[in-house]
């Protein structure tokens, strides 16, 4: 079972994550999602396509932009479809 942790809280937890490069992406239905904010931050990679991003409110503390998910990948990246994957401070327990 993998865990992404920030802040005493489980923001997600599955033994079905995929991992890309270096990356676990969570399946949307393991998220606790009374802890996540839609953010209207967008990125672009070269080979995924569009990231979205979700702020993280854990007891009050906000992390913003901590969790980003690929809503339409590009064809390459299908597998992680609405999968979130975590950074700036999110432990990953395996």
């Amino acid at each position: 079972m993998v865990q992404a942790i920030w802040n005493g809280a489980v923001l997600a937890a599955s033994d079905q994550c995929r991992q890309v490069e270096g990356n676990y992406y969570f399946p949307p239905e393991s998220l606790n999602l009374e802890y996540f904010q839609a953010s209207e931050t967008h990125t672009i990679c070269s080979w995924k396509g569009e990231a979205s991003y979700y702020t993280l409110i854990v007891n009050g503390r906000e992390n913003p932009d901590a969790a980003w998910y690929y809503p339409n990948p590009k064809e390459r990246a299908k597998e992680i479809q609405g999968y979130v994957a975590f950074w700036r401070g999110v432990q990953i327990q395996i």
